[in-house]
């Protein structure tokens, strides 16, 4: 079994900058995908940001140039840098991982809240 844990969400100032990590742990023999995602209520989970190997990133319009995603395949471990906050940025991000731990199969944690308020 994997178990994915994200953490460092909280409270911050508009403008401000958060880093929020997320660790898979369990028997996995590989890691494709790991990605962010965030949800507010009342609205669909929305994906934030992902990467694949070490190389390949994706982002949200709504964050390109303020969030950068990284990953440390030593410690099964991503993270998200997010800088210039913004209200619209509260919510709860949740974490997943695309993981091979005998089958290949898409792993969430149980997410960690952010909220961006004055």
């Amino acid at each position: 079994q994997v178990q994915v844990v994200e953490s460092g969400g909280g409270l911050v100032q508009p403008g401000g900058s958060l880093r929020l990590s997320c660790t898979a742990s369990g028997s996995i023999s590989s890691i494709k995908t790991m990605a962010w995602s965030r949800q507010v209520p009342g609205k669909q989970r929305e994906l934030v940001a992902s990467i694949v190997s070490n190389t390949i990133t994706t982002y949200a319009d709504s964050v390109k140039g303020r969030f950068t995603i990284s990953r440390d395949n030593a410690k099964n471990t991503v993270y998200l840098q997010m800088n210039s906050l913004k209200s619209e940025d509260t919510g709860v991000y949740y974490c997943n991982v695309i993981a091979d731990a005998g089958t290949l199969r898409n792993y969430w944690g149980q997410g960690t809240q952010v909220t961006v308020s004055s």
